[in-house]
């Protein structure tokens, strides 16, 4: 009887780490999550977005309204056009938003404050304003009514 005429059966080793010539552990270390099968590590991304506070959309919009602030200048340059007449121009809030200034759904509270120069008389009514905003307007031969 010679070796390959022997007929028994033998138990077929565990194949252990699968892929390459390297040993049991195949060069996957030992333990831990990238040893195991079928592992897949997190993106940054998702991390990134995680730590984004949830403060977007349209559900975590302000309760109160905004103040919008208008300085002297930017109204008095706006206006240029308008005050050739010698009458005072009265300046409201539907006023500003059929010049342009202000947008057409716009519902807070406005102030005019004192930047710039103003030439010509406006009265102002219904809107703050600033006390160097007021004394621009008064030197300039206009009133202010709240």
């Amino acid at each position: 009887m010679k070796l390959h005429q022997l007929n028994s059966i033998q138990k077929r080793t565990q194949r252990i780490g699968r892929g390459g010539k390297r040993g049991s552990y195949s060069g996957r270390g030992v333990k831990g999550q990238k040893s195991r099968a079928g592992r897949r590590i997190r993106p940054a991304e998702r991390d990134l977005i995680i730590r984004l506070p949830k403060l977007r959309g349209f559900r975590n919009k302000p309760k109160s309204d905004t103040t919008k602030v208008f300085n002297i200048g930017v109204i008095a340059s706006a206006l240029a056009s308008v005050s050739s007449a010698k009458e005072k121009i009265v300046i409201t809030k539907e006023f500003l938003k059929t010049a342009g200034l202000l947008g057409k759904k716009f519902k807070g509270t406005l102030k005019i404050l004192g930047t710039g120069e103003i030439t010509f008389p406006v009265s102002v009514q219904g809107i703050e304003v600033s006390e160097t905003a007021k004394k621009k307007i008064e030197k300039a031969g206009g009133d202010v009514i709240e």
